[in-house]
């Protein structure tokens, strides 16, 4: 049984539970191929817990990668192949501060201007995107794992042409990027 965000804070602050520290990984299956992400739960462990909710409810088959800025990320998750989005109410406290950094190939939490806004939505770095990272005056993006295996998967979305798609008006891949599935690996 997989505990809540909020049970998972009770237990730590009640000392009930030590905090998950074994990296984990999970397989995206995309119809452009495939690649692995190594979580990181010692430095983001609500992240990490929260997007593997997400991946136990099956949440990221048939969505897309709706935003896809070369030299910058790939960003998916959210969005349907009819750009419709996807229902995602949970979101995760920003761990930006985990000490972990915005350089290529690490994975973070897509969000809105509100820092706790986190929900379903990741992006992949495809360059060092230091600016991403938390300065003392503002939050950050929060980075909780790395692909590990299958970058090149990730450069050749990252290379794709990108048009207007459903309500976005640039960046969407012109060919569709669907992730077919994510799996936690054994």
């Amino acid at each position: 049984m997989r505990m809540t965000t909020t049970s998972v804070l009770l237990a730590l602050a009640l000392g009930l539970a030590a905090p998950l520290t074994q990296a984990q990984q999970v397989r995206v299956t995309t119809n452009a191929g495939s690649f692995v992400i190594t979580l990181d739960p010692s430095r983001a462990p609500l992240t990490v817990e929260h997007f593997l909710q997400y991946v136990e409810e099956d949440h990221y088959a048939g969505t897309i990668f709706h935003r896809v800025v070369p030299g910058f990320v790939a960003q998916g998750g959210g969005y349907t192949e009819d750009y419709e989005l996807k229902p995602a109410e949970r979101t995760v406290p920003n761990e930006s501060g985990n000490g972990l950094s915005n350089q290529r190939g690490t994975v973070g939490v897509a969000r809105t201007g509100d820092p706790h806004s986190g929900s379903s939505q990741f992006y992949i770095n495809l360059a060092d995107n230091l600016e991403l990272n938390p300065r003392p005056t503002r939050w950050g993006y929060a980075v909780f794992g790395t692909v590990t295996e299958g970058m090149e998967v990730v450069d050749e979305i990252g290379h794709r042409p990108t048009g207007a798609g459903g309500p976005f008006p640039r960046d969407v891949p012109v060919d569709p990027v669907v992730i077919e599935s994510v799996e936690v690996l054994p």
